[in-house]
């Protein structure tokens, strides 16, 4: 009887000694994983803010190469016609816009959203400025009619700030 009592006696603290190893060696291997999972987050955070930082800088490019006046500046050699210049402006946006489509995902949706709206709004003042006067008009007139629309009024500015804003919170 003595016997089985000391059997059953080393048998319960071999199992204690085993659970407590066990448990220990449990959350050491969790600690460690989580180690390297703030290790690795920190090491991808390193190697992808400047991308990010990158994917602003591109943005706030696009957003002042779209602004009516830069791109009528950039464009505008005062002998295309009104249909000519219109269809020149909407490509060149669309263009732009299609090279940069990729910096989306470095982006968050709301500051892109406005991006897409401030690129829409544009090519919204370009046609609509354009039906106001006639196809083979001179494209003096489509510019003139852009700044009147645009006068104390930028498409892209609200999209900017956003982006800028962006930029201050997470750098």
């Amino acid at each position: 009887m003595e016997f089985a009592l000391y059997i059953i006696g080393t048998f319960l603290v071999a199992v204690i000694v085993f659970l407590t190893a066990f448990f220990s060696m449990r959350m050491f291997i969790r600690n460690d994983e989580r180690k390297r999972l703030l290790e690795l987050k920190e090491h991808n955070k390193s190697v992808i803010a400047p991308v990010r930082l990158q994917a602003y800088e591109r943005m706030a490019m696009f957003l002042e190469r779209i602004e009516p006046n830069q791109l009528i500046l950039r464009l505008n050699d005062g002998s295309t016609p009104n249909a000519n210049l219109r269809m020149l402006l909407i490509s060149t946006i669309r263009a732009e816009f299609e090279h940069n489509l990729s910096q989306q995902i470095y982006i968050s949706s709301d500051v892109w959203n406005q991006i897409c709206n401030a690129k829409e709004e544009t090519i919204r003042i370009i046609n609509v400025s354009s039906g106001k006067i006639a196809q083979d008009a001179p494209g003096i007139e489509l510019v003139t009619s852009i700044l009147e629309q645009t006068a104390g009024q930028s498409p892209t500015a609200a999209a900017m700030e956003a982006l800028k804003e962006e930029v201050r919170l997470i750098f």
